[in-house]
């Protein structure tokens, strides 16, 4: 992906990760975002067409499809009881279609805005996707939502990349993740509080990443964002956890 794309004022391409978080909770087994469709992976075109994949550079291997990510783990995909999606963007949702009978969280006024979205953001809500939400079980969360009422998993109302753009809060007992989604691509985006350049409210995603940048400081927590290649280099990711 060119770079300038995720963050003004610089230039290039970089690689970027598109992850999905499975986190074990006694009443259910959670994931946040299920990123690219999975066939993605290996035949992007067939997916995503000739002119959206040589602008993104889709690519990867048979084991980081998030179903063979899952079965690997010793689950099987219906095991997966609660999809929360940090907003509806094509590289967040491509993996819906695996869970049919899991709960859905989507932010409040995501779903309408997919279906009418800003010219700007029409080419990253995909009719595909729409089609298969329409037949899930969905929620719209409005503010936040303590997913279990123990403050182990919360749902933080992180809007302006999106209208219904969510991070997560994750308490384990070891430590605290606060997981991004879009509401921030990279780190450097964080420290310099830029916005990204094709975010559907501008103001409103500034007023985001500084809630998560104080709510980093008032909980004590790790950032992990979702995008940026410095974050999934430094964190561990599967088959490796944390607890």
């Amino acid at each position: 992906m060119q770079s300038e794309t995720l963050l003004y004022g610089t230039s290039g391409e970089v690689t970027i990760p598109c992850p999905s978080y499975l986190i074990e909770h006694q009443r259910g087994l959670v994931l946040f975002d299920t990123g690219l469709h999975p066939d993605a992976i290996t035949d992007p075109e067939r997916i995503y067409g000739a002119d959206l994949v040589p602008l993104l550079g889709i690519g990867g291997s048979e084991d980081q499809r998030l179903d063979n990510q899952i079965t690997a783990l010793g689950y099987k995909l219906s095991d997966v009881t609660h999809v929360i999606s940090s907003h509806g963007h094509f590289d967040h949702t491509g993996g819906l279609f695996l869970f049919p009978e899991a709960k859905h969280f989507f932010g409040e006024g995501e779903l309408r805005y997919a279906n009418w979205p800003d010219p700007i953001q029409s080419f990253v809500y995909r009719q595909e996707v729409l089609d298969v939400i329409r037949r899930l079980d969905t929620r719209e969360v409005v503010g936040d939502l303590d997913l279990f009422g123990d403050g182990a998993i919360t749902i933080l109302a992180t809007p302006g990349h999106s209208p219904g753009e969510v991070s997560l809060a994750v308490r384990l007992p070891s430590r605290t993740f606060l997981l991004t989604g879009d509401a921030i691509h990279l780190r450097a985006q964080m420290e310099q509080e830029y916005h990204f350049p094709i975010d559907a409210d501008t103001k409103t995603a500034l007023r985001s990443l500084r809630r998560l940048k104080n709510l980093r400081e008032s909980m004590g927590a790790t950032v992990w964002i979702s995008h940026d290649p410095e974050d999934w280099a430094e964190f561990v990711h599967a088959p490796g956890f944390y607890e």
